[in-house]
């Protein structure tokens, strides 16, 4: 088998329960998904359907209530809050809808924040930091401060943050949510970019079809399960 179809996220059996006072409530049941090395999946449902949850456990962010989550070869439920700050660090890039940039920094300070938590000089964070504005098409644009950016500049510097470490998963929740048509597209194009020209698997919880129709595949996720087609 090529590694290019080599299972990179490996979710058995999964259970996510909450407590709301005297009741549990079930969000995610049992689930199974296998996400191949370099695939750009589209995660679809309506509000409510986990899919937050299930890109939080995926990125180490929350656990299962039961069942195993992997990553490669790492069970991400097992490990210690202090490894799954590393693991983090190491291996997930953060793409969220309402971007995240802090208004005090410049676009490169904000790129350049996730590298501060590895042991890399100034000047290599430096080169980190202009590779991943020429990803995204935003080096002249690198010392503007997220005001007076636009909303498809802002997320473009949030998907820069998310790549400088060069992670091994991107999880993408809702990235063209607060933006126009004609700035999603360019997002949807850059994330294809990444996924085909880069290497990047991607995972990508949306609501919107036309979104989705850019992912290499869909899967729905409705009462806790997940299927390859929409619910009524």
């Amino acid at each position: 088998m090529s590694a290019s179809t080599q299972p990179l996220v490996s979710i058995r059996d999964v259970t996510r329960t909450f407590t709301r006072g005297s009741e549990n409530v079930h969000v995610l049941t049992g689930l199974e998904l296998l996400v191949n090395d370099g695939e750009f999946l589209a995660l679809m449902g309506p509000s409510g359907s986990g899919k937050s949850t299930l890109l939080n456990l995926i990125g180490g962010l929350d656990r299962p209530t039961a069942g195993s989550v992997a990553i490669g070869s790492e069970r991400v439920d097992q490990l210690t809050d202090g490894q799954l700050a590393a693991w983090r660090a190491r291996h997930i890039g953060f793409v969220f809808q309402f971007y995240n940039l802090l208004p005090a920094l410049n676009a490169e300070r904000n790129v350049e924040l996730p590298l501060l938590l590895t042991g890399l000089n100034k000047a290599a964070r430096r080169r980190h930091v202009a590779a991943a504005f020429e990803a995204v098409g935003l080096t002249h644009r690198a010392k503007h401060f997220p005001r007076t950016l636009s909303g498809g500049e802002q997320q473009r510097v949030g998907i820069a943050r998310a790549i400088v470490t060069d992670p091994t998963l991107l999880l993408c929740d809702e990235p063209t949510g607060d933006l126009d048509r004609k700035s999603g597209d360019e997002i949807l194009t850059l994330l294809q970019s990444l996924n085909r020209d880069h290497g990047k698997t991607i995972i990508m919880v949306t609501h919107d079809p036309h979104a989705s129709a850019r992912a290499s595949r869909t899967v729905y996720l409705d009462k806790g399960q997940l299927s390859t087609t929409p619910t009524a």
